[in-house]
């Protein structure tokens, strides 16, 4: 079985390998999906990570819904709600619990809070996305509220200073460190107030529309990273210190085993091994640039 680790003040713990929907939903048909989720499920990934059609997920929400229907218990639910204001996050939120056939999630983002359509003005105002959210969760729509994105990282800065949240999503990988550099502008923050924290864009996170009808496989054999690459940035995910679990895409068994012999054979990095990636990463960020959207 998968192993778990706390999500911070929440006092859930939840498998250290979650599974990333957006993959599935845009790639397999319902019955495919399904199974394949409910094998991760059998196998010990608890955490299930989705989100709307319209912010790149297909049908991962309907799909999931015919699990959740039958094993809502044993899963831990996160959605997302990509709209800055109140009235149209709540909306969706109500839109995506009906896709997803159940009346709560475990956790909903205040989605990517670092994107132009997410003016922090609009989002942490009266009434924006935020205190919709806040208001959610205080009727029972949503365990907990959370904040995701990946890029701007100094946007998540000023939200964990100035507003209350219970778990972060965020790029995290040994590239990204030099370009966005999550795990210590905004990670270190929010461990100080005990905050869950959640890696995602592990292997490289391409950020591209036609990245969107690659398998996952496919989008990792066209980035930068070799094989052995691939297995170091899961190690750097998940030895950040806090971090609960790494949200991984995928959309085929082959993906979900390999996923789970990396988990089950995992081991922290070592100091040397953290330093050389530094400089590993140093060298692809040049290539890789902002590509997950503005840094600043």
């Amino acid at each position: 079985m998968v192993p778990t680790r706390l999500l911070g003040k929440t006092g859930q713990k939840i498998s250290i390998l979650g599974f990333g929907t957006a993959a599935a939903g845009t790639r397999l048909k319902l019955k495919e999906a399904v199974l394949l989720y409910e094998e991760a499920l059998n196998l010990g990934v608890t955490y299930f990570d989705t989100a709307p059609e319209f912010a790149g997920y297909g049908n991962a929400q309907k799909q999931l819904g015919y699990l959740l229907k039958e094993r809502r218990k044993e899963i831990f639910l996160v959605t997302k709600c990509w709209e800055p204001r109140g009235e149209d996050a709540l909306k969706l939120l109500q839109q995506n619990l009906h896709d997803l056939q159940t009346d709560y999630a475990d956790l909903v983002f205040v989605h990517s809070i670092g994107s132009d359509k997410m003016d922090p003005k609009i989002v942490f105002g009266r009434n924006g996305c935020y205190h919709a959210m806040m208001k959610a969760k205080a009727h029972g729509l949503a365990r907990f509220v959370g904040f995701s994105g990946h890029n701007r990282p100094g946007r998540f800065v000023e939200a964990i200073k100035n507003f209350k949240a219970d778990v972060l999503l965020n790029a995290v990988n040994f590239v990204d460190h030099h370009t966005y550099n999550f795990e210590q502008d905004v990670w270190t923050l929010a461990r100080k107030k005990n905050m869950g924290l959640i890696a995602m864009k592990v292997f490289d996170g391409q950020d591209k529309l036609e990245s969107r009808k690659l398998s996952h496989s496919m989008m990792l054999s066209n980035s930068d990273l070799s094989p052995r690459n691939l297995e170091m940035a899961f190690r750097y995910a998940l030895s950040q210190p806090g971090v609960a679990s790494a949200a991984i895409g995928m959309a085929t068994r082959a993906e979900l085993h390999q996923n789970l012999k990396w988990v089950n054979n995992l081991k922290p990095l070592t100091s040397r091994e953290m330093l050389q990636l530094r400089e590993r990463g140093r060298s692809l960020a040049k290539n890789w640039g902002a590509h997950l959207g503005a840094a600043v």
